[in-house]
This record gives C-alpha cells, structure tokens and sequence, in this order.
C-alpha cells in the first residue's frame, strides 16, 4: 500500500477504494468503534444541541472531488457524535432497549460485505436457507408452537410484520378478489385498543381500509384487551354488514407492558373467522427463559406472530421475526410475478422466494447476524442477558420503593418500572426534563387513566449493577427534597 492510500482516493486511476486501502481503513473504522463503545458512559445520553444546529455544520454542496475515510471518521466525531442520542449507552433507559453487540455488528459488516440480494432463493440460495434455519432455531429457542416451523420470515420491524398480516388477512378473508378488486366490495373492521401500537392503526390506513375500519375495543384495569367487548363489538360489525377482519393483540404493549390475553381472545378469534396477529415485539424474546415463557401464553391461537430480536437480544437493527401460519394465504397476498424474475428453481416449487413473504422487492442478509448472535452466545448466553436485564428492574425498583417521594405504579414487569413522583403532572414532567437534561441518564414517559408517569427500561448490552445505582442518584437527585405524599397517590389509585 502506497503511504497515501488511506488518505485519499486521487493516487490511483479508479475512483474504487483498492484492496489494500480498504483492509486499513477497516482497520481504522473497526478501532473507532471499539473506542466509541469502550468510552460511551462518559458521554451524554442525549445529545444538548438545538434544531439544526447539525445540519448548519455540514457544507451546503457535495465535494466536487473525493476526499480520504479519515475525514469523514473526523467529522462523524466532531459533528455527528455530538448530535446522536447514544442508544447504546449503558445509562440508556428510555423507550425499549435497541440492543447492539459485537457478533450482530460483525456479521452486519460480513452482509454489506457480500452484499447479496436474496429476493428470490436462486438470486443467493444460502441467504435464504439459512434465515429458514434461524427462523426454525427461533421456534425451538421461544418454545413456540411446532406448527410455526418452515412459516417463519425475517420482516425489518414489527411495524411490518402488521402490514403484512393485514394484507395476508385481506386475501384470506376476500378469497383473493382483493388483488384484482381492491378492499371496495366490502367494510372491513380491524380490532384493537388504546395500547396497541400505532404501527396497526397506520397499517389500516396503507392497507387503504382507512382509519374508519379501525375499532377500539375496551381495556381492563391494567390495560389489557377486554375479550368481552372484544366478542360484542363484532357482532354488532356483524350485524351492521361489517367484515371483521383482524385482531391485533399485544403480548407486552409500549406503554406498560399489558399483556392481552390470548387464551381468551383466541376462541372468539376463531369462533368468528378472524385474524388474530399477536404482536410481541419486546417481551416475546423474553421466553428464552424457561420462567418466562408465560410471555407467550395462548400464542397457539395466532395466525401470525412477530416478536424483535432486534430490541432485547442482541441484534442490530433491524431484524423483526414473523410467523404465518397460513403461508399460502401470504404468498396469494403479495405475489407478483414479471417474466424477468422467472426461474427454474421457484418454478419447481421445491424452495421458498421470500420476496413474496414481505412489502419490499429486495432483502438484505438479516439471518446472517442473528446466526452470528446466537452462535457466539448460544441459547445460555441470551438467557444470562435476559435475566440481567430483569434483574436489573428488579434492582431500580427496590432502590426507589426506599424511597416515600416515589411510588411504583406496578411491580416491575420483565425489564420494566414504571414509576411517578409523588406530585402533580407538573412536577413529573419536571423532573423527567431535569434527569434528562442532566446527560448521565435518559428515560421517557407515558400515561394510564391520565396520569403521567415516568418509564425506566433496562436490557442495554453494556449496563450494569452500577449503572442502575447510578441513574437512581440521577432520578433521586433530581427530585424535590419533600413533596406531599398521600395527595399524590390518591391522585394515582
């Protein structure tokens, strides 16, 4: 390698970055990863920047001529670090957890590597073999029914993998007249609640059923499904010439982990010829552990099931896993087949073309950094992760029990405390504003019944015991030194 090869592409003939050149600079990328990764705790969790403050450091044209990678290494430092929420921090407690690890990320840079396109099985026949395999491995490691098995497709979120059910279900419920007919013939009704994520409500709308097709059906106290006024709202659709479609229920929603209960919903589901699609995008990785596979109760009744890899076990985003238990139906739902993407081996029907199993036309090698993860892991390591992010809830909640400004709305539930300042709406968003300001710990908030409340999520690859004590001084220091009790929580129950 020439001395300036790393610098700049201009010393060759061809733009292309060589051989030589690229193996340093991997070098180089891989060592600025590892450092961002070795000293990401002292860094802010959120970035302290204004709206636009990035943009204005960027240039206002492109670079007329190419410039080295250690620039843009440089300026991802100066310009770009600074502006990030840091995700990956170990005081990273908002939202749920986006888990990033070593074997995800490497095999992450092996698929840009190859940068194989595996829409159809003969366009990269290992790509598609080995997401059937993981998908199967999957099966097994969530102690899901065996039915799943040769039914599973790696969707790029759950956001997705709703969109796809709801399109699978159409087919299903239409006979296949709505390929050619559109949703127009009938009025379909899709069946959920106020905690069921928006990503369903937004699948009615793509899906061109609109958000008129969208029913709300009734929570209980802790804001699970009410499989009662689940049965009577479809048959009043029923009786008013609606088509119930779907049921989207939740096995651990956003807001406080409800849990709607598929041993009940179940039956109505199929005594009435609905779709039921069970989102478990965070808590479903969680029945790793033998003790919490209650996250997956009633999960035989489901027509399709999804749940992200990608939030709680270690894999880079994305990476959403999705079951159908009717693959036909789906296929039926999303084939479209021009002469140019006609082969022998799809025609021979021996092999699956996942192009038809998802909105896209391309897919990326997804398996390939879920088989890094639980290949460098195995299913003791995912577990030991798991527990540890449960644990860590765990911990936070016994520090802030301690503590009478502060009461639990529940007990902590897999790797989830949902807590509130014994004070008023005020004084919680206060405090939310001043722990997160601070930059050593980031959380978010929500609501139940009106009430705000503050929401700490653990789970991070990186947190530990300590890291938990810490972002408790952050909340406890944050907090007003004496605050009214007993007004609070009656304001609560």
């Amino acid at each position: 390698m020439k001395p300036t090869d790393a610098q700049s592409p201009h010393t060759t003939h061809t733009p292309h970055m060589d051989h030589d050149t690229f193996r340093a600079l991997g070098h180089q990328t891989i060592d600025w990863i590892a450092d961002y990764w070795q000293h990401l705790e002292d860094l802010p969790v959120a970035p302290p920047v204004e709206p636009g403050s990035i943009r204005a450091q960027l240039p206002a044209t492109p670079p007329e001529h190419g410039e080295g990678f250690p620039a843009l290494l440089a300026d991802l430092e100066r310009i770009v670090l600074p502006g990030l929420m840091h995700w990956q921090h170990p005081r990273f407690f908002g939202y749920f957890p986006a888990n990033a690890s070593g074997p995800a990320v490497l095999a992450e840079l092996l698929s840009a590597g190859l940068g194989v396109q595996g829409m159809n099985w003969s366009t990269s026949p290992a790509c598609t073999e080995v997401e059937q395999q993981m998908l199967d491995w999957f099966v097994h490691l969530l102690g899901l029914p065996d039915g799943f098995r040769g039914k599973g497709v790696i969707q790029d979120t759950a956001s997705s993998a709703v969109l796809v059910a709801l399109l699978t279900a159409l087919h299903r419920a239409s006979a296949g007249r709505t390929r050619e007919n559109g949703t127009s013939e009938r009025r379909y009704r899709v069946y959920l609640t106020r905690q069921t994520h928006s990503a369903a409500a937004k699948a009615a709308v793509i899906a061109g059923l609109g958000l008129r097709a969208v029913c709300e059906v009734a929570t209980d106290a802790n804001g699970a499904m009410d499989h009662a006024d689940l049965e009577s709202r479809i048959r009043s659709d029923l009786a008013a010439g609606l088509t119930p479609l779907m049921v989207v229920a939740t096995r651990g929603t956003t807001s406080h982990l409800s849990f709607d209960p598929l041993e009940d919903i179940g039956p109505i589901c199929r005594g009435y010829g609905v779709w039921l699609h069970v989102d478990a995008a965070y808590a479903g990785v969680a029945a790793v552990c033998d003790e919490l596979r209650w996250v997956n109760d009633g999960v035989h009744y489901a027509d399709s099931y999804c749940t992200n890899p990608h939030k709680w076990l270690l894999t880079n985003f994305d990476c959403d896993l999705l079951w159908v238990t009717d693959p036909e139906a789906l296929v039926g739902a999303l084939s479209v087949l021009p002469e140019y993407l006609r082969n022998a081996a799809s025609e021979s029907g021996r092999v699956t073309d996942y192009r038809h199993w998802q909105i896209p036309l391309g897919r990326r090698f997804r398996a390939l950094k879920l088989w890094s993860v639980v290949r460098w892991y195995g299913a003791e390591g995912l577990r030991t992760h798991i527990r540890t992010g449960v644990r860590h809830a765990q911990l936070f909640a016994e520090l802030l029990g301690a503590d009478d400004r502060f009461t639990l709305l529940a007990p902590p539930t897999l790797g989830l405390v949902t807590f509130r300042l014994n004070g008023s709406e005020a004084d919680n968003r206060n405090l939310l504003q001043t722990i997160n300001a601070n930059g050593t710990t980031f959380l978010t908030h929500s609501e139940h019944n009106g009430v705000i409340f503050l929401r700490l999520a653990t789970g991070g690859t990186r947190t530990q015991d300590h890291h938990i004590h810490e972002a408790w001084h952050a909340v406890r220091g944050a907090a007003p030194p004496h605050i009214a009790a007993e007004a609070a929580k009656a304001e609560v129950r």
